[in-house]
C-alpha cells in the first residue's frame, strides 16, 4: 500500500501543530509538498516534515499530491478548497469549513460531483479519551446525561491588522472560529438541538473586532443542556481544556492537561464540597489514561486517510460541520436581535439542505 501523498497549504502556526504529528503516520501519509505565500515559511515546514517541494502558489504543487490539508485564513477556504476538489484531490479543511452557508454548500456539492473526500478538521473528536467519553455516554453506564460543560481558556493575542482579528476574514469572533469545535462536540454527544443563546464580548480582548470571550448555552430535544465557555483573553487558567458530563449516576471528566478521563460518584445529598472531608469522600476513578497530550492530530489524519482508501464517510464530514456552523450563525443572529435561537432541524443527522428561520 502506497502512502497517501499530502500537501500542506498554509504554513503558519496551525500547520505547525499538525506538522508535529506526521512522524506518527509513517507508511500511511507522506507530506510531499508545502505551500505558503511566504516561501521561507513553506521551506521551513518542508524541512520539518521531509517534503521535497516548497512553493508560494498552491497551483504549483497540485500534480505532486493526492490530498491537501488547507490551513489558510478562513475567507480563503472556499476558493482553495474548490480548486483542489475540481483538480481531483481530497481535502481536509481546517475549521471552519467556510465563512458562509453558500460557500459551504458549494464545496459539499463539488466534493460530491468529483467523488472526493471533504472532511473538516475537528481533531478533538478523534482523541482517544474523547472517543471513550462518547462511548461511555452512549452506553449509559452512569445513567442519563443531563448537562455537558466545556471550558477552553487560552491566551490568543493578535497584532494589529492580523487577519484573525478581523471579523469579516475570521467569519465572526471566538465563538465561530474556536467554539465551532465544541458546538460540534455538543451535537455529537447530545443529539438534536432545540434552542440556544449566546453572549460574547471583546472586553479583555480589544484586539478582536468581534468577541474574544464567548458563553453559549444549548438546550437539546432530550432536555439535556450543553454549555461552552471559551476565551482568548485568559492570562491564567485552571480548567484549561476540560469537559464535565453530568449523568444521573456520576460525573465524567475529560482533563486534557492530565491526559485522563475520570468518573466522580457518590456525592452525598445536601452536602457542600466546603464541608470537611466531603470532597475527598466522593469516589474518583480513572477510566482511561494517555501518556501523550496536546492536539494529537495524527488520529484525525489517520481517519482522513482511511476514508480516502475505503470510500467511507468521515466522522466529521462537511454536511455535519455545516449544521454546527448553522447553529452558531443562528445564535449570533438571535444575540443581535436580543432573542433565543431556534435550532430545531440542525442536528448532525438532520437534512442539511433545509434552511430554517433562526429566531423564536
Amino acid at each position: 500500500m502506497k502512502p497517501l501523498r499530502l500537501g500542506i497549504i498554509g504554513c503558519g502556526n496551525m500547520s505547525d501543530s499538525h506538522g508535529k504529528s506526521y512522524a506518527e503516520l509513517e507508511g500511511e501519509i507522506v507530506v510531499t509538498a508545502t505551500c505558503d505565500i511566504v516561501l521561507e515559511r513553506a521551506q521551513v515546514m518542508a524541512d520539518a516534515v521531509g517534503a521535497t517541494l516548497a512553493v508560494s502558489d498552491y497551483r504549483d504543487l497540485v500534480n505532486e499530491v493526492d490530498a491537501v490539508l488547507i490551513v489558510l485564513p478562513h475567507d480563503l477556504h472556499h476558493e482553495a478548497g474548490k480548486y483542489f476538489l475540481e483538480a481531483g484531490k481530497h481535502v481536509l479543511m481546517e475549521k471552519p469549513l467556510c465563512n458562509t452557508e453558500e460557500e459551504c454548500i458549494d464545496l459539499i456539492h463539488t466534493a460530491e460531483r468529483m467523488n472526493k473526500v471533504l472532511m473538516t478538521a475537528y481533531p478533538i473528536r478523534f482523541i482517544p479519551l474523547v472517543s471513550k467519553l462518547k462511548e461511555v455516554l452512549d452506553s449509559r453506564a452512569y445513567g442519563d446525561v443531563f448537562q455537558i460543560s466545556i471550558w477552553t481558556e487560552q491566551y490568543t493575542y493578535y497584532e494589529q491588522g492580523h487577519w484573525a482579528s478581523q471579523a469579516k476574514r475570521l467569519g465572526g469572533g471566538q465563538f465561530f472560529s474556536h467554539g465551532c469545535h465544541y458546538v460540534d462536540l455538543l451535537l455529537w454527544f447530545l443529539g438534536k438541538p432545540a434552542k440556544g443563546i449566546h453572549f460574547g464580548t471583546n472586553y479583555g480582548t480589544p484586539w478582536m473586532e468581534k468577541e474574544g470571550t464567548s458563553n453559549a448555552i444549548i438546550e437539546f430535544e432530550s432536555g439535556a443542556l450543553g454549555y461552552h465557555f471559551g476565551t482568548w483573553g485568559a492570562r491564567g487558567t485552571r480548567l484549561g481544556y476540560s469537559i464535565h458530563a453530568h449523568c444521573t449516576e456520576g460525573m465524567l471528566e475529560f482533563n486534557l492537561a492530565e491526559g485522563k478521563l475520570y468518573v466522580h460518584r457518590n456525592l452525598v445529598a445536601h452536602k457542600s464540597l466546603g464541608d470537611e472531608g466531603e470532597k475527598e469522600a466522593q469516589e474518583k476513578e480513572v477510566l482511561m489514561e494517555m501518556k501523550e497530550v496536546g492536539k494529537l492530530t495524527h488520529y484525525e489524519l489517520k481517519h482522513f486517510a482511511h476514508c480516502i482508501r475505503t470510500g467511507s464517510k468521515p466522522l466529521t464530514d462537511a454536511p455535519g460541520s455545516l449544521q454546527g456552523l448553522r447553529v452558531i450563525w443562528r445564535m449570533y443572529e438571535a444575540e443581535r436581535q436580543g432573542g433565543i435561537a431556534d435550532l430545531r432541524g440542525l442536528g448532525l443527522e438532520d437534512n442539511w439542505n433545509e434552511i430554517r428561520d433562526c429566531i423564536i
